[in-house]
């Protein structure tokens, strides 16, 4: 198909993560290992908070959303690099290029803004408990979050627009395991400079406000907590935040990375993308069962309940 002059590309090949090669069958087993770590750890964590009364409350509500989350993430690109890892086409059609590119987005600024309510959830449970069941009622929490889904949708669709909508005559070799802004922007035929101050305003804008609410909760809330006068009462509001102070830490350091800092080598991108994109994900059901107690014991009942004890008969 030609337009102008151009010859429109179809497919994008997938080089991978450099300096790797050899390893294809180890990092086959990795991925699959933390992927399907991912899956069936926040599949339990939601069947869990799902299923256990006791868990029906704001924060773990925001738990079982963030569960779901991180079981869409890592789907959005470990199924392709783990098929081309076993040997497989490394190409990825136009279409399933920007789908890659959409979803990423649309998914990480959505857990960008879940986490900004978890974390003001917390200040609201700590700085003012007494209106906690007033201001964090039912329809609070499902206006919020569907909130946090549109905010995702409209942040994917408008870097999906802008990326897309350039030309891309070749070459076609994505220096990546997957579709992102930055290595698809590189092979644009045509002047980038819009898109991507666009798409670096847009990451760096959601990412910095974002931040900076968690740290103003944060702050509020740890200035709360010096005030309560007795040590257990401080240690267990501490660590109801724990967990949260957490994943937090492991989702915006990736993104500071890749996005909000000058350009490095592909081969270090990646590595942060891989722990972004696969470990992180696999990472969360642990922080929140480990140090979770009310999440410890409703698991235990929960897999108490669905694994019959040794020598029983029906």
């Amino acid at each position: 198909m030609t337009m102008r002059n151009y010859t429109f590309v179809k497919e994008f090949i997938l080089l991978g993560i450099s300096k790797t090669e050899g390893l294809e069958n180890m990092m086959f087993g990795l991925f699959l290992v933390f992927y399907l770590f991912a899956l069936l750890g926040n599949l339990l964590i939601f069947l869990t908070i799902l299923v256990s009364s006791n868990l029906h409350t704001p924060m773990y509500f925001f738990l079982g959303n963030l569960a779901v989350f991180d079981i869409f993430f890592p789907s959005v690109n470990c199924p392709k690099m783990m098929a081309y890892l076993m040997g497989h086409s490394h190409s990825i059609s136009f279409q399933g290029c920007a789908s890659q590119v959409f979803f990423y987005h649309t998914l990480g600024c959505t857990e960008c803004f879940l986490y900004t309510m978890m974390a003001y959830d917390r200040f609201v449970a700590i700085c003012h408990p007494m209106r906690y069941t007033v201001i964090m009622n039912h329809s609070m929490c499902t206006c919020l979050t569907v909130g946090t889904w549109l905010g995702g949708c409209v942040h994917g669709s408008i870097l999906t627009f802008l990326i897309f909508k350039l030309p891309y005559c070749g070459p076609n070799e994505v220096d990546s395991f997957f579709c992102d802004i930055p290595v698809v922007l590189s092979l644009a035929c045509a002047d980038t400079s819009i898109a991507q101050t666009v798409s670096f305003t847009n990451v760096g804008v959601v990412a910095l406000v974002c931040f900076f609410l968690v740290l103003t909760s944060y702050i509020r809330i740890v200035t709360s907590i010096l005030k309560i006068r007795s040590s257990e009462g401080r240690n267990r509001a501490f660590s109801t935040c724990s967990a949260h102070l957490t994943s937090i830490l492991l989702f915006y350091g990736p993104v500071i990375l890749v996005y909000l800092r000058p350009a490095s080598s592909p081969w270090l991108d990646s590595v942060v993308q891989v722990f972004n994109n696969v470990v992180t994900p696999s990472l969360n059901p642990l922080i929140y069962s480990l140090r979770n107690k009310e999440v410890k014991l409703a698991l235990r009942k929960v897999l108490t309940q669905v694994t019959p004890p040794l020598g029983h008969k029906e």
